[in-house]
This record gives structure tokens, C-alpha cells and sequence, in this order.
């Protein structure tokens, strides 16, 4: 099929991004073979992110991205046609024409967004002792406590959640000890402590329910084009672990819920993780292997994962090899660490006879980028140098005027504003301590009470058969025939009392088997 350039500068099949030499273009086909936008602060990464957001969005991609300064919001109103925008716009032989793209906000504090919430069980035991920063010990007991929960049936929503489930593994110790290893008391007290930290930082704003459902991130407007996601991070920032463990929480989420689509036309979603290096941070061995099998096979799943980063070398060399698109702004060599960083980003491009790359890296000017994405059969292509072609969206943040409009008219108003606090291993804890506690005024009642179903027909069997029958008291003609009948069909009563009791307990233990939680690659429950 023929490609048809629009008066954007996109083609059918194509993203225009910058021009050199000749045009740079990004193959919406391959566009879900992953990328990386690099370069020292202030050198034009967030208008290369929004510009190729623009074009993902044209083509009728949903997008998601991180905006940690708040600049990128103005892609959800029109350009300004500006004297620099005019002129590097002609110079490319582009007609600029202002454009706006349909944007929901969304934020974990829902302060200038729309809430975003996980429960506890989705997070899983990995991500949530990434983000609490657990040494293995402790990242131990937690999965004990995740255990615990998943085979009773104990749904995990909020923190008061997980509080309660520590509070009951620590209270059954030395019964959980030989099933699944040591359990201390002051091993779940310093989770408890890592807990209140979190809390402090916002985390109890995140877990809770209306949990969020990532289909609404993979919309498109009235016209086909793709829908802008943009996560507010400003205040998110401020707790690095829990902005990074965020966003590999909704990857993973990803990874896990989309099928297979092999290799679409174009991808199903562009994700954009900004500040990336925090993703990688001090990361333990086991999570690093875990993320770097994320993007790899998520590809086959229709998601383009997009690094955004200072350095090249912030992101390990398994996860780098597989970044195949490419956007390198430019790079200071003021230390040795910024000389070795020049000098491994160079050798990532494929290399163009034309130019020395790890030279033109420090000479790039604002809004200069070398490029180099895939073509053909998914080769890279030789490193060029090239300007950004403009945005047509605004530069720069919207007003919080704008910004209340773009809420009132978002598609899933009013879904996730309210929180909604079912009932969970809290309340169900809360019930069976009471439970437990219960006193019905004589000693053979509270025995009752306190064995729930057993206990009852304890007291019941022991009122027919005189064993807590009250001395002189006579048996009604109902419990004489319960007696006789008793007596001649004792194994039936047996197997009745085993069946009851097996109800019960089954209900708790026994049969939770079948309720088990399954958890997928990262941790987190595969299915809500």
C-alpha cells in the first residue's frame, strides 16, 4: 500500500519526528519495539516526548506518560504560532497548524487528576517490599503475609488491610513458623514501621478501591485518534520509590491482562517512563531480572515501553539491548562518568562514516537530536544528526483553569473520584476476633461461641445426651426423639457433625485451595 504524507508531516504508516540530512521517520510497526529518549536537563527531551506522543496519538495510539514538571499538559491544548516554531517549521517545509489532543489526568493524591489506585493484592509482595525498601528477610515474612492471605480467601484492598494481616501473622507465629519458615514478631514490627513511612508519603491515597482499570488508558476520541494519559508527577516525585514501583506496577499490569497480538500495524499502547534511572536504582538482582523480562515480552502484547533519561548508561545493558529506537540529545562531558557516558551512548548507534558521533553528541544544540529508529526488517538505522520538528500542541503547562475544563469533560468522570471501602481481611479479622471474644453468658455458651459451628452442635448434643444438661432438668419429647434417633444412626450423625465441621473449617482453609491467588511475573494478582 501506497504511504500518503498529511499536511502534519505524518505519513499512513510513519511518525515525522526531526529532520537532518533527510527526514527521520518512526515506523508505527515498529514502534513497539521499545525506546530510549536521552540527554543532559534542559536539551529538549520533553519536547521530543511530546512530539512523538503527538504522532502516536494522530495514528490512533493511545499514550500514557509521566509529567514530572508539568510541561508536557500543554498537548492538551492548541500550539501558539510563535516566531521560532514558524521558522523551524518552514525549515522542514511544514505547514504549522495549531492542534489539541484529547488528555485525562490523572494523579495518585487526586489533587489535579483524576484518582489512581491499586489494591494491596494487585501490588503484590515483590513491587510493595521494593517500595518499602524490606531487606530479604523481611521481604520474607511479607510474602508470608501475602500467602496467608491468598489461600484463606483474604482480600487485601487498603493498608489498614495489610496492617491487619501482619497483626495476624505476628499474633500466630509459632503456628506459621513450621509450615513456612520464621516468622518474629519484631521482624512484622518493622514492616509496620516501613508501613507508617509509606503512609506519610501518600501511599494511603494509592491502595484502596475503585481499583483502576488499565482499558481506560487504551481509549480513543470521537475521531479516532488516540487518547493522551498523562500521570501529574510533580508531587509524586517527591517519593522516588513509589513513583518508580507505580509505574513498573502498571507495566507488569499490563504484561499481564493484554493477550498476544504479535506484531500489529501499530501498537495497541506507548508508554513513556520518565526519569528512568529511579525505575533501576539499587534494583535487587531478582527484580532486575523480572523487569527486564517485562519489556521484552511485552512487545508481543502491542505496548511500546519509551525510557526517558539523563544517561544512557542509567539503564542496564539487558534492558538497553532492547530499546531499538533511538533519540539522543545532548550530553556534557564535565567528569569522567559524563566522559564514559558520551562515550557509551556513542557506540549504541550504529555508526554513520559522515559523523563522529561521540563528538557531535557535546555539540548538539537545544532542540538537536541524534536518531536513529528501525526500518526495514527491524534493522537500526545509521545515526543522523536532526532538528525536532515542532509540536503542535502548546509548549509549557496549561492553567489550572484548563485543566478543571479538561476534567469536567473527561470520558471517566465521577468513575474513580469516590472511594469505595468493601469489606476485606480487616473487617473479616475484625468479625472473627469478635467472634471469638463473644461471651453468651455461661461458660458452656462462650465454648459454643467461640467453636462456631463445632460448638453448637457440641452443646446441642451435649444437652440430648445429659453431658450439659442441667441436673433434674427433663428432655422435652422433641430432644427424646433426637436422642433415639441419635443413638440408632450415630455414624450418620458422625458423618453430619464431619460434614458441618468440614463446611466450616473447608470454607476457611480446606477449600481455599480453589481460591488460591494466582500471581503473575512481578507479583501482582493476574487476574481482579
Amino acid at each position: 500500500m501506497a504511504t500518503t504524507e498529511t499536511k502534519t508531516g505524518d505519513s499512513d504508516d510513519k511518525i515525522f519526528v526531526g529532520k537532518g540530512e533527510q527526514p527521520a521517520w518512526l515506523t508505527l510497526g515498529l514502534a513497539n519495539r521499545h525506546g530510549l529518549v536521552t540527554g543532559a536537563t534542559g536539551t529538549g527531551k520533553t519536547v521530543s516526548l511530546q512530539v512523538m506522543a503527538e504522532g502516536f496519538a494522530r495514528a490512533g495510539v493511545p499514550v500514557f506518560a509521566a509529567d514530572i514538571k508539568g510541561d508536557l499538559s500543554g498537548i492538551s491544548e492548541a500550539g501558539e504560532a510563535k516566531d521560532f516554531i514558524l521558522k523551524r517549521a518552514k525549515e522542514m517545509e511544514l505547514v504549522f497548524q495549531p492542534d489539541q489532543f484529547s488528555t485525562v489526568f490523572w494523579d495518585v493524591f487526586g489533587e489535579q487528576g483524576h484518582p489512581v489506585r491499586a489494591t494491596v493484592s494487585e501490588m503484590g509482595p515483590l513491587l510493595l517490599a521494593r517500595m518499602m525498601d524490606l531487606n530479604d528477610v523481611q521481604e520474607g515474612v511479607l510474602n508470608i503475609a501475602f500467602k496467608v492471605a491468598d489461600e484463606q480467601g483474604l482480600l487485601l484492598l487498603d493498608m489498614k488491610d495489610l496492617r491487619a494481616i501482619l497483626s495476624f501473622i505476628a499474633e500466630h507465629a509459632a503456628d506459621l513458623t513450621t509450615q513456612y519458615g520464621n516468622v518474629s514478631k519484631q521482624t512484622v514490627g518493622t514492616i509496620q514501621r516501613q508501613l507508617l513511612v509509606l503512609e506519610n508519603q501518600g501511599a494511603d491515597k494509592f491502595f484502596g478501591e475503585p481499583a483502576l482499570s488499565l482499558k481506560d488508558f487504551m481509549r480513543t476520541d470521537s475521531d479516532g485518534r488516540g487518547m493522551v494519559n498523562i500521570l501529574v508527577a510533580d508531587k509524586l516525585m517527591q517519593s522516588p520509590q513509589l513513583y518508580a514501583t507505580f509505574l513498573l506496577w502498571m507495566l507488569s499490569e499490563l504484561f499481564e491482562e493484554l493477550p498476544e497480538a504479535g506484531d500489529p500495524p501499530k501498537p495497541k499502547l506507548v508508554f513513556f517512563f520518565d526519569e528512568a534511572h529511579l525505575l533501576f536504582n539499587d534494583a535487587p538482582k531478582a527484580l532486575m531480572d523480572k523487569i527486564e523480562q517485562v519489556v521484552r515480552l511485552i512487545r508481543s502484547k502491542g505496548v511500546g515501553v519509551y525510557f526517558v533519561t539523563q544517561n544512557p548508561i542509567d539503564v542496564p545493558d539487558k534492558v538497553l539491548a532492547q530499546l531499538g529506537n533511538r533519540v539522543q540529545h545532548a550530553l556534557r562531558a564535565f567528569t569522567p562518568r559524563d566522559q564514559k557516558a558520551v562515550a557509551a551512548a556513542a557506540q549504541t548507534f550504529r555508526p554513520n562514516p559522515k559523523l563522529d558521533t561521540a563528538k557531535v553528541i557535546m555539540e548538539l544544540g537545544k532542540g538537536e537530536a541524534l536518531v536513529s529508529f528501525l526500518e526495514g526488517n527491524g534493522t537500526p538505522a545509521m545515526v543522523e544528526r536532526v532538528m525536532i520538528r515542532p509540536p503542535t500542541g502548546r509548549i509549557g503547562p496549561i492553567t489550572p483553569d484548563e485543566r478543571k475544563a479538561i476534567m469536567a469533560n473527561s470520558p471517566v468522570k465521577g468513575k474513580y473520584d469516590t472511594t469505595i471501602d468493601s469489606e476485606s481481611a480487616y473487617e473479616v479479622l475484625q468479625k472473627r476476633v469478635a467472634g471469638t471474644a463473644a461471651s453468651p453468658g455461661t461458660a458452656g455458651g462462650a465454648a459454643a461461641g467461640e467453636g462456631g459451628v463445632l460448638g453448637q452442635l457440641t452443646n446441642i448434643v451435649g444437652m440430648i445426651f445429659g453431658t450439659n444438661r442441667p441436673r433434674g432438668q427433663r428432655l422435652s419429647t422433641g430432644q427424646v426423639i433426637a436422642r433415639d434417633l441419635t443413638r440408632s444412626v450415630t455414624n450418620k450423625v458422625v458423618g453430619g457433625v464431619a460434614a458441618s465441621l468440614g463446611k466450616s473449617v473447608g470454607g476457611s482453609l480446606g477449600s481455599s485451595i480453589g481460591r488460591s491467588i494466582v500471581r503473575g511475573t512481578l507479583g501482582g494478582v493476574l487476574r481482579r
